[in-house]
């Protein structure tokens, strides 16, 4: 029987975009009491009754987790325009090699405003 668990995380970050239109609010240096959702999905373990602990899952999501929490994502190498897009993109490629039940990443700035990352596109 295939699933999916998710289980959420949250940090504080600054972030300036800077390749918005000029006058842009996002332009300035601000904040966001980011939260992030991390997707697993497989087949429930007919022993265990699970797809994954939810341990297992913190322990490829908290260091990345802690590296974000309290900086300037801008400062971080890959993050140079630290939009809530690019910032699941950046996470997913980290996260990936060591988590490949990872289907989807939310990245949320607020609780009304988030996006879905589910991966690369196959190549055709």
């Amino acid at each position: 029987m295939r699933t999916r668990i998710h289980r959420e995380y949250r940090f504080e970050a600054a972030h300036f975009l800077p390749r918005v239109p000029e006058g842009h609010k996002c332009a300035r240096m601000h904040g966001h009491s980011y939260m992030v959702m991390v997707v697993v999905e497989g087949e429930i373990d007919p022993v265990l009754g699970w797809v994954m602990d939810f341990g297992d899952i913190d322990q490829h999501v908290l260091p990345l987790v802690n590296a974000l929490d309290h900086r300037v994502l801008n400062e971080l190498e890959g993050l140079v325009n630290p939009t809530s897009e690019l910032l699941a993109v950046w996470m997913w490629d980290r996260l990936i090699p060591t988590l490949p039940l990872l289907v989807e990443l939310h990245v949320a700035e607020t609780p009304s405003s988030y996006c879905v990352y589910r991966g690369p596109e196959p190549v055709k």
